[in-house]
């Protein structure tokens, strides 16, 4: 299951929609633009205090993965990670569903999968405003 989710770090990556390291990720978080919060399981209890403190308060998850600095680096072309924050909610969404662990993340699920909705929804508000304003113009 952690193959998978570091598929999709390495997606977030190539398309820009992750924050790598703790200063980033605190900028990010400060922001409430990071959906979630990812911490190897290596990582020092210093990162995991830091990473649960940036999204204290927000409704922005945090969860510690069973893979290592060393395999997240990896993925994302560094020699280690400890920390990321994932700034797509879509992405973040598939990532805790990639765990396989519904029961475990129920609570990140259920605000996750809120937030996935609502941007859904915004979306198709957007588009719907696009194609009524392309109906106005050919008037």
């Amino acid at each position: 299951m952690e193959t998978k989710v570091l598929n999709y770090l390495a997606i977030a990556k190539k398309g820009r929609l992750v924050e790598l390291g703790e200063e980033p990720v605190g900028a990010v978080a400060r922001a409430q633009k990071a959906h979630l919060i990812v911490v190897a399981a290596d990582a020092s209890d210093h990162t995991w205090r830091r990473a649960k403190s940036f999204a204290a308060g927000t409704d922005q998850q945090c969860i510690r993965l069973g893979c290592t600095k060393e395999e997240m680096g990896f993925v994302v072309g560094r020699t280690s990670l400890a920390i990321a924050a994932v700034t797509d909610v879509q992405l973040a969404l598939a990532m805790v569903n990639a765990l396989g662990e519904p029961e475990t993340y129920k609570a990140q699920l259920a605000v996750l999968n809120a937030k996935a909705e609502k941007a859904k929804k915004r979306a198709a508000e957007a588009k719907a405003h696009q194609r009524n304003l392309r109906k106005g113009k050919k008037k």
